[in-house]
């Protein structure tokens, strides 16, 4: 991982540079009677190959803001999404590794000179690279197979720099994501960086959820085995990724893991009292026997009393047009900016369609469902309204989650009944009066 700020800076500014000398040479190329089509087309491959590349190769905040961005990937209109779709899916599992003399450096300042007498076996190929630490396969000293998750030399340095950089170049990334606000996504990201360098403080949070999760039918939470400040051990777990699916699966794979995932993301809050707060679809599988493997809780919501029962009666209003009510419940909770006259009708127009999973029996998750939603909001009516409304702070981080989730469902292009999840775990939702 390239360490000095100076150096990782200039790898970050690349990014704006090339996409301007791309479009003067674009610009030449139409002038010697390319086609606008086929110019633009070209352009945008060979930038998303570009932010791939720097992204990747630099790890740390700016590949986890990659990783970011990538679950977003569907709201983007199928004629400007593809060049960008395989780049960015891509910074979801994969990134050029450290070298093992690095690692064993890592391990001996972690587990101890004799890190090697833990493990019977040890592969120094790294079996997975993500933004801030590598996993390693290996047989721990009394035969389970192991995960050994190893965090980067200089992770720390390079986080938050990253992230103070990128924001900078923030307006050459929105294209990606319509309908979301950039800046915010990077604040918040940075926010939660400083638990996630903590590997002991990640390693707690998955033993919670092991425990919370234990001989669960439908999830599996792999249960922790040793943990040091940089070094995870973890029991190892062999499934199909979420990304694989989202690229090859079948229709039953598709539905089976949309319904699952869903579910776990509601239940959570009420079983464990903490919400996963990275979703990216490198972080989940489906293993042999059809359980939902979750890994990676360096970041999680701490919700002690589930998920707000607010959410639960502001989706169940908006589903039964009650828009007078609705708009009451949010100036109370604080969903709407001080000082702002909106009409009831307008409020209810812009939060309906993000209800409408939780309204129908069968719902489908779609690229082109979640299109449309980024097309609304980024203007006319719908926009003004949005700019009138407040996410109240101890929001923030659930509607990140509740929309990279939603990502991942329309990547999977998943049909099934929401209303049944929702209902029960979701407060709220199935009170029988507001």
């Amino acid at each position: 991982m390239p360490r000095k700020t100076v150096a990782r800076t200039a790898r970050l500014a690349s990014i704006p540079l090339g996409v301007a000398g791309r479009a003067v040479g674009g610009w030449g190329k139409r002038l010697a009677g390319q086609s606008a089509d086929k110019v633009s087309a070209e352009l945008s491959a060979r930038t998303a190959e570009q932010v791939f590349a720097v992204l990747g190769q630099l790890k740390g905040g700016a590949m986890k803001f990659g990783q970011a961005l990538s679950v977003f990937e569907a709201a983007v209109p199928d004629e400007l999404a593809e060049p960008y779709r395989e780049a960015l899916t891509r910074l979801q599992s994969a990134a050029p590794p450290m070298s093992a003399s690095t690692m064993h450096r890592v391990l001996a300042q972690q587990l101890g000179s004799g890190w090697r007498k833990r493990f019977t076996e040890f592969d120094d190929q790294p079996a997975a690279a993500a933004s801030i630490g590598q996993v390693h396969r290996a047989v721990w000293h009394d035969g389970r197979e192991v995960a050994v998750k190893v965090q980067y030399p200089g992770a720390d340095e390079a986080l938050l720099s990253d992230l103070r950089q990128l924001q900078r170049f923030s307006k050459l990334f929105q294209p990606l994501v319509p309908g979301m606000e950039i800046k915010p996504l990077l604040r918040e990201l940075a926010d939660r960086m400083v638990e996630e360098l903590d590997y002991r403080a990640e390693a707690e949070n998955q033993r919670t959820f092991a425990k919370a999760f234990a001989g669960d039918p439908h999830v599996l939470v792999p249960r922790v085995v040793a943990s040091a400040p940089k070094v995870t051990v973890t029991e190892w777990v062999a499934g199909k990724p979420l990304s694989e699916i989202i690229r090859a699966g079948g229709r039953a794979e598709r539905d089976g893991a949309g319904k699952l995932l869903c579910e776990f993301h509601f239940s959570s809050p009420a079983r464990v009292g903490l919400l996963h707060s990275d979703p990216h679809p490198g972080n989940f599988m489906i293993t042999p026997d059809g359980r939902l493997c979750v890994i990676d809780f360096g970041a999680v919501a701490r919700l002690p009393e589930g998920l707000p029962r607010p959410l639960g009666v502001m989706t169940r209003l908006s589903i039964e047009g009650r828009s007078a009510d609705l708009l009451r419940l949010m100036r109370d909770e604080g969903f709407v900016r001080a000082g702002m006259e909106l009409d009831a009708e307008d409020v209810l127009a812009y939060l309906a369609p993000f209800a409408e999973p939780a309204a129908v029996e069968t719902f489908h998750f779609s690229r082109r469902w979640m299109q449309r939603q980024a097309e609304r909001v980024g203007g006319g009516q719908d926009f003004k309204t949005g700019r009138s409304l407040n996410l109240p702070p101890q929001y923030l981080l659930i509607q990140r989650v509740t929309a990279g989730a939603t990502g991942i469902l329309c990547q999977l292009d998943a049909h099934f009944s929401m209303r049944p999840i929702i209902s029960r775990w979701q407060p709220g939702f199935a009170d029988e009066a507001a």
